[in-house]
């Protein structure tokens, strides 16, 4: 049962959605890893990390809409359909 102040979104939002949260997700981890590589744990890494996430996620967010079809392709050609 939703909650009053939370209300779910229709169904045809979760080909959005999912590739939404999908590179929030991928880009903070990775953008943290490298920026922590790259600058050690420092004052520099809370400072610079944000920028990396937020130019990485500008980049990811659009990638993944537009490579979502394909992938799901090869997807599909490697792995048996449900039932089978």
């Amino acid at each position: 049962m939703a909650s009053p102040l939370f209300r779910k979104l229709p169904a045809r939002y979760a080909g959005l959605i999912m590739p939404l949260v999908l590179s929030v997700l991928m880009t903070f981890v990775v953008s943290a890893i490298a920026t922590l590589r790259s600058l050690g744990p420092s004052p520099a890494f809370v400072a610079m990390w944000p920028t990396a996430w937020a130019l990485s996620w500008v980049v990811a967010f659009p990638t993944l809409l537009l490579v979502l079809p394909l992938v799901r392709r090869i997807v599909g050609l490697v792995v048996e359909p449900p039932g089978r």
